[in-house]
């Protein structure tokens, strides 16, 4: 989960780039904050910079592969 405090700092957005499941070891395509849908780890990765490889962390077998979904965009790259 991110966390924030300032939430003026923040703009809702409605972009099809939050919709997105994105697999370890992949090229990132937005610089931002990204959620693993299995666990919730939050992580923060760089556009153009590979999403970090499949044991980046490790997972329950409950909680499925590792993916990641944008939830926070950084306005530049």
């Amino acid at each position: 989960m991110a966390f924030y405090k300032y939430p003026e700092c923040l703009a809702r957005e409605n972009g099809s780039e939050f919709d997105n499941i994105h697999q370890p070891n992949t090229p990132t395509p937005y610089s931002g904050i990204y959620r693993c849908e299995g666990c919730g780890l939050s992580a923060t990765f760089v556009k153009d910079h590979n999403i970090p490889p499949q044991n980046h962390h490790q997972h329950q077998t409950n909680q499925g592969a590792i993916r990641w979904r944008l939830i926070v965009k950084s306005h530049w790259a």
